[in-house]
């Protein structure tokens, strides 16, 4: 079974967020993005690199799978998955962005789409909606 739940971020030792997902906005709509290698929407994130602080972690993945040029991004809320008694830990962010350009050429993301509300096809259907409805109720 997998779960998910949300801390505060002083409850979690920063060395244990792996992950940084950033719920995003443009021109009113979300985005979200299809990986290269599948047919599925997700939500802009990815994994944190060796010396980078989670909200570099953060901003680089924006820009790396949505094309952002011009963004305010705000941290909101450390979330866990827990699958067979194993955790993994996430920080969740929400970004604003005001101008896109182009997704970089060596990205694995293939394209984009905005949408009024979070898509049916999602890559990670049992994470993904706790993730945006967290988000969607803490807009700013």
């Amino acid at each position: 079974m997998l779960t998910v739940s949300f801390s505060n971020a002083t409850e979690i030792s920063d060395e244990l967020l792996k992950f940084a997902v950033i719920c995003s906005k443009y021109e009113n709509k979300w985005i979200f993005c299809k990986h290269k290698l599948r047919a599925t929407w997700e939500i802009p994130g990815g994994h944190r690199e060796i010396d980078e602080t989670i909200e570099e972690t953060a901003r680089r993945e924006l820009i790396e799978e949505t094309g952002a040029k011009e963004f305010n991004i705000t941290p909101l809320t450390v979330y866990c998955v827990e699958k067979d008694c194993e955790k993994t830990y996430g920080m969740l962010f929400f970004a604003k962005v005001t101008e896109l350009g182009d997704i970089p050429v060596d990205s694995e993301i293939k394209e984009i789409a905005l949408f009024d509300t979070i898509p049916d096809e999602l890559t990670y259907p049992k994470i993904q909606p706790y993730l945006y409805e967290f988000v969607k109720g803490d807009e700013i």
